[in-house]
């Protein structure tokens, strides 16, 4: 970073000033405070004279240096009595001492700690570089950004004269490399998709400096979007024959060479990083290792060797060592131990993820990802959608740092194959019920049953060598019981152990006399059965019904609120309860108030329960009230979000009571966190009488439809909710699944297969007298109608909403469809009943104290303002809807806010504002899928066109083109036509 003139008396930055000290801005207008209350400074010369000493670094400048200053070759006459008068006026409202008179000149002195902006930000730009230099790029950006924070528009904004003309020049030219410093270190940690809006922004504002469009190729390539980055070479190199009649820099050519050829030295940045944080996240997912680990010492050696070969100074490889053997065999155990010893050799973290393959439902690799990039400090805006870009932002993340990666318990090698970190000095160990022969490049190790000696060894450890010295034979008869599986031996090993009044020979007897648990224990996976007995067995009455009765839930955790609700039973009995079962080791501690089962234990858990749960009918009944448990939250949650909204009115009842909120923040954080728990406990109610439960807990819980981290995972639910609502001819069912249906089609912009959901809605809806169902849908069908341009059919549907929500008492619903009508009035050209049915909309939802469905009003009316030319009214509008979608944690509205506010600012003929955030949209998502996507290139291009940016803009309409031929959208037309050769001309 090139230097500026130090300020005066310059101190550490951010250091608060003493009480009734004065602090001094330059980096905007020319301001003075004291104790936060401006301090007049007076007329713009006089303010010029205050600006000429604050830049003078505490020197004295001379009446003569400060008159060439303010009014330079040309002085007024009287041009030193103004100066002095200037100074006389300055004085009277600084503080004592800080003006001071010195040989005919004059000079600021005794300025306080963190007094004036521009010295700070000169300290601050010095420790980024300082810090940028040694490294560490998350701090040299995160103290760049505070530094560049400081300037409040215009240097020496309004101020006169010819010092504070060069001065502005000089600091503005300052002020852009940082920003570039800034932004190049966005790059090199992975912000890519973020850089693309504000670098579009800042090329547009400065079209020949030609590092900012650099900065924007390597952005825009990364973003996947190549085309586009070599067509913002071709725009850069006809402006700049234009204007200065020459080629663009080497680097630039260079850097067109190399996205041409795609070279993959461009394609990840050299220290990613996904979202600023204030230190680097390190995670220690690591479950504790046993005290007592015994034996395996080969393999131990084996595995360290492997991971030394990644962590060695080299770091040439990415060791991956896959672990295989039946269930009960220690996989897990050896591979934590491991871990725990190579952890000072991955400095950086360690992640740990159960992929419970050897469930019926085995973890999904994106979603495994996501709770990967949050551990590694990554925003949950920022995580994409699918599995690829997952798995690409995954390995950009891990690029450069030092990280092992335990994967237990794994499916198949296509499960793991997007969870590996692919860089050197990274490493993998995954243990699996299967050989990984389709994971190319990994150490295979087949572990089996530990030998007669290391099972004594561990059964010694654990119940002590002077019990089992003198019953050698009956210990050795105990291990060969358990089949020598590591899991068995520490169950037996520990039940004994808590039991001071047996011998090793009661034990012993016990397993030979018990439903022939020898046998059962050396028959291949039947020796996990017979281990998960023996330690069931061993269970009080009630930690026996908790164990099985929690088995029954689908699931990847469960919560001690949700579990006390399985159990029937006061919290703190539950907890108890599960905790005297986390020392058993048949229940796992996931995280405070969390708790999971091994999936075999699940397994075996459920076994029990068709075995011993008496009566039967208690299954059914546990599992019933789980989804009580469920619902009755989700509605609360509802209410506290939807205040008068009837829909928990209409939905089935419950009979076991949910938690209840106070604060909106702990509903949305309970609703989020409890998201994939919850959608498991609706699908697995989709049967007998649960069925109706279970669709009302998908109405319940639509935000998770809407909110774009968890819309593939509701859209499954819905999707089996329908199918099997129809196997049970439950059309009331059926209705009700497929109007949760119509939201997800919505926003992923599949229109067609909406308006099909919606009207086998209302005919199942009419046919069983169901009323609720019938608005509800007839406001999507009119939402559906609108976009795809029938805006007579949207008129009849929203009228109809209006009614029947008006009938129910349904007010928040009554001004969605008002919102929604507002739109169609829009679009039929009646501007003035638009913006009059938005304000009707929003009145409804002030009154109820909506916030969420308040923003989709205030969307509604900016879009309206936008129509009739008010932009002022409609960017205020959209702001706030943005400020509350980002609030209630719905990226997608988020993103489509983004792409209206642009649409504003393009009618306001503001391109450049327009452009950056079309960006933003395009780096968030948008509500409508490709066909959204379409439309915001399309805008993204014509202000790019604006901007003189003509082949960028091409090669958006070309993209944009092709998405929207893909969904048959009339929009294709107009875009074809921009791209004609007679456009172009």
């Amino acid at each position: 970073m090139d230097s500026v003139p130090r300020g005066p008396e310059q101190r550490r930055p951010g250091s608060s000033t003493e009480p009734g000290a004065l602090r001094f801005g330059v980096l905007g207008p020319v301001r003075a405070w004291r104790d936060g209350e401006p301090v007049a400074t007076g007329s713009p010369q006089q303010r010029a004279l205050l600006a000429a000493l604050l830049l003078r670094e505490g020197r004295t400048a001379t009446a003569a240096e400060l008159i060439d200053a303010l009014w330079g070759e040309e002085p007024p006459s009287q041009a030193l009595a103004a100066v002095r008068t200037y100074a006389s006026r300055l004085r009277k409202v600084l503080d004592p001492g800080v003006l001071v008179s010195e040989s005919g000149g004059y000079a600021v002195r005794g300025l306080g700690e963190g007094a004036l902006d521009l010295a700070a930000a000169q300290e601050l730009a010095a420790e980024a570089e300082k810090s940028r230099n040694t490294g560490d790029l998350r701090h040299a950006r995160k103290v760049l950004s505070r530094a560049l924070s400081l300037w409040d528009g215009e240097t020496l904004a309004g101020v006169p004269g010819p010092y504070a003309e060069a001065q502005r020049v000089r600091l503005e030219e300052w002020r852009l490399q940082l920003l570039e410093s800034r932004l190049d270190m966005d790059l090199e940690q992975g912000c890519h998709a973020e850089a693309v809006s504000e670098l579009t922004a800042l090329t547009a504002a400065h079209p020949l400096r030609e590092r900012l469009r650099e900065l924007l190729m390597l952005a825009l390539y990364r973003s996947g979007r190549q085309a586009e980055a070599l067509a913002v070479y071709a725009d850069t190199r006809r402006l700049l024959a234009d204007e200065l009649g020459v080629d663009p820099r080497p680097d630039l050519r260079d850097l067109q060479q190399r996205i041409l050829q795609a070279d993959p030295g461009l394609a990840e940045p050299s220290a990613p990083m996904a979202e600023p944080v204030t230190a680097p996240v390190r995670p220690a997912q690591l479950p504790a290792t046993v005290p007592d680990f015994t034996g395996r010492a080969s393999f131990v050696r084996e595995l360290g060797d492997v991971l030394a070969s990644a962590s060695g100074a080299e770091g040439r490889v990415m060791a991956v060592s896959a672990l295989a053997g039946i269930g009960g065999v220690g996989k897990t155990t050896l591979a934590v131990h491991v871990a725990h010893g190579a952890r000072s050799a991955f400095p950086d973290g360690q992640l740990y993820a159960d992929l419970q393959g050897a469930g019926s439902r085995s973890a999904e690799p994106e979603t495994v990802l996501g709770s990967f990039l949050r551990a590694l400090g990554t925003a949950d805006s920022a995580i994409p959608d699918s599995l690829e870009e997952r798995a690409a932002l995954y390995r950009s993340v891990l690029d450069g740092r030092k990280v092992l990666v335990l994967l237990d318990n794994a499916r198949d090698a296509a499960q793991v194959r997007p969870l590996l970190p692919g860089t050197a000095g990274c490493a993998a160990l995954v243990t699996s019920r299967v050989r990984m022969v389709g994971l190319a490049g990994a150490h295979l190790i087949d572990l089996d049953v530990m030998s007669p000696d290391e099972a004594l060894s561990l059964f010694t450890k654990i119940v002590g060598e002077e019990r089992v010295a003198s019953e050698r034979e009956a210990a050795l008869d105990v291990v060969a019981a358990c089949g020598f599986l590591p899991l068995a031996i520490r169950i037996a090993a520990s039940r004994l152990a808590a039991r001071r009044t047996w011998t090793v020979s009661v034990l012993a007897a016990k397993l030979a006399d018990e439903r022939r648990r020898l046998d059962e224990l050396q028959a291949g996976d039947l020796a996990v059965k017979a281990t998960f007995e023996l330690g069931y067995g061993q269970l009080e009455p009630a930690q026996a019904r908790a164990f099985r009765l929690l088995g029954l839930a689908d699931g990847p955790d469960i919560s001690l609120a949700a579990a006390a609700a399985v159990l029937d039973l006061p919290v703190e009995d539950t907890e108890d309860l599960l905790e005297s079962l986390v020392d058993t080791s048949l229940l796992e501690s996931a995280a405070p108030g969390r708790y999971r089962f091994h999936d075999l234990v699940r397994l075996y858990a459920r076994a029990c329960a068709e075995r011993d749960e008496q009566p039967p009918s208690e299954r059914g009944a546990a599992l019933s009230r789980l989804l009580d448990f469920y619902l009755a939250t989700a509605a609360g949650v509802y209410a506290i979000e939807r205040p008068g909204d009837r829909l928990i009115d209409h939905l089935e009842p419950t009979q076991y009571d949910g938690l209840r909120f106070s604060e909106r923040q702990d509903a949305l954080d309970w609703l989020y966190s409890e998201a994939n728990s919850l959608l498991s406990s609706a699908r697995q109610a989709f049967q007998g009488d649960r069925l109706r439960r279970g669709v009302d807990l998908l109405w319940a819980a639509k935000d998770l439809g809407e909110s774009g981290a968890n819309s593939r995972q509701y859209e499954w639910a819905a999707v089996a909710a329908k199918e099997a609502a129809r196997a049970a001819g439950d059309r009331q069912a059926e209705g009700r699944a497929r109007t949760a249906l119509i939201n997800v089609h919505l926003v992923a912009g599949r229109y067609d297969e909406a308006e099909e959901e919606a009207s086998q809605a209302v005919r199942l809806a009419q046919a069983v007298g169901d009323f609720i169902p019938l608005y509800w849908a007839s406001n999507d069908r009119g939402i559906i109608a609108l976009i795809q341009g029938r805006n007579s059919d949207a008129e009849e549907h929203l009228l109809t909403a209006i009614d029947g929500s008006r009938e129910d008492g349904n007010a928040p619903l009554e001004a969605s469809a008002l919102c929604n009508l507002s739109r169609v009035r829009l679009a039929m050209g009646n501007t003035t009943h638009a913006i009059r049915l938005a304000q009707e909309g929003i009145r409804i939802y002030d009154r109820l104290g909506l916030t969420l469905r308040l923003a989709n009003a205030r969307y509604a009316l900016g879009l309206a303002y936008t129509s009739a030319g008010r932009t002022t009214e409609a960017l205020a509008e959209l702001t706030e809807a943005l400020r509350m979608f980002q609030a209630n944690r719905q990226r997608l509205w988020e993103g489509t806010t983004h792409f209206r506010i642009a649409q504003a600012y393009f009618a306001a003929q503001s391109p450049a504002n327009t452009a950056q955030h079309a960006e933003q949209a395009l780096a968030v998502g948008c509500i409508g899928g490709d066909r959204m996507r379409a439309n915001v290139l399309t805008t993204l291009g014509e202000s790019l066109d604006t901007l003189g940016q003509l082949d960028r803009a091409r090669a958006c309409w070309r993209e944009a083109l092709s998405l929207y031929e893909q969904a048959g959208a009339a929009e294709a037309e107009g875009v074809r036509a921009r791209l004609s050769p007679a456009s172009a001309a």
